[in-house]
């Protein structure tokens, strides 16, 4: 025989505003943790700070890899890794930054495709490093940042399909570039 009347509903105990709020740290944490190595890995190349190989050895490694001249290569990729990774960080133009470090990635993902997936010499890294990107570029970055509440603030399906092409097409330009030049 069952008992109907000591039964209990269960109850959820998260309300629409813990889950907001629990998907703006999540956010947070991982533009924080995600756009604070990216900019270490930019500023590894330009300025050769935490044990970084600094903008000479950059510019020499990306001559080596086909990127002439190598002073403008390396010092974009460089340049676009710190101030993407710092802009991420923040979460400032959150679309522009996304697009900025997946662009850089594109070029990351060419240089060591040869190497293959999971190889510990190939591409994984770089693959690592685009999802992130690709994910902030569609949620934003939540209302823990600088871009929340203002005008440019931009985010969703068309913001997020928008940087994702953006970023690959600026990538495409720049191996494009590496070929003619």
């Amino acid at each position: 025989m069952t008992d109907t009347a000591t039964r209990t509903t269960p109850t959820t105990t998260t309300t629409t505003a813990d889950a907001a709020l629990s998907s703006d740290i999540g956010l947070l944490v991982l533009r924080v943790g995600f756009g604070g190595l990216f900019a270490a890995h930019g500023a590894q190349k330009l300025f050769g700070w935490w044990g970084g190989q600094g903008w000479r050895a950059t510019v020499d490694g990306f001559t080596g890899m086909g990127y002439n001249p190598g002073e403008i290569f390396g010092t974009l990729a460089g340049l676009t890794e710190f101030a993407g990774g710092l802009a991420l960080l923040l979460g400032l133009l959150t679309p522009l930054a996304a697009a900025a470090v997946l662009g850089t990635m594109v070029n990351a993902i060419n240089v060591t495709f040869s190497g293959g997936l999971l190889t510990g010499q190939g591409y994984e890294m770089a693959l690592l490093f685009a999802i992130p990107a690709i994910t902030l570029a569609f949620t934003g970055p939540g209302r823990l940042s600088l871009d929340h509440g203002r005008p440019w603030a931009r985010q969703g399906v068309v913001w997020g399909a928008g940087a994702v092409a953006l970023g690959i097409g600026s990538g495409l330009l720049t191996l494009l570039l590496k070929a003619v030049l």
